[in-house]
């Protein structure tokens, strides 16, 4: 099943009467539901879509790895372990569901999620609080 985010040919305006439907649906109205993406120790998922105008969306329905940035142009890639918090939705933490603006617990420390893994397929973050042993430059 689908989303349609046009406007319902049920509604009424404010003074109670029925508006009049002007058009049928349209095939750009239609979305589609947020792509859970879950923490798994093990594996990685993505889901490969095509969108309206031809373009390519990966979805992330499951991810282990994420890459962080230090803010100085180096990146690597580390194991998340747990959703520690996200803000938009405090349940989403409860179950282990990333979105942007979470707070991982990764080797190494805590990371703030930068990207859309729903939309992306990936998880970017940036240094919240690092461990010492992990700071220290080789």
């Amino acid at each position: 099943m689908v989303q349609y985010h046009g406007r319902s040919n049920t509604k009424r305006s404010g003074s109670g009467g029925v508006k009049k439907t002007f058009r049928d649906k349209r095939k750009s109205a239609v979305g589609g539901f947020f792509s859970e993406t879950k923490l798994d120790k093990e594996k990685e998922l993505r889901k490969v879509l095509r969108v309206r105008g031809g373009g390519v969306k990966v979805k992330a329905k499951k991810i282990a790895f994420a890459s962080v940035s230090d803010g100085k142009g180096k990146t690597r890639k580390v194991k998340i372990i747990n959703v520690v918090s996200t803000p938009s939705n405090a349940l989403y933490a409860r179950e282990n569901v990333i979105v942007k603006g979470s707070v991982l617990e990764v080797e190494g420390g805590k990371i703030k999620v930068s990207s859309r893994p729903g939309q992306d397929g990936v998880v970017n973050g940036v240094w919240l609080e690092q461990s010492k042993a992990e700071s220290k430059p080789k």
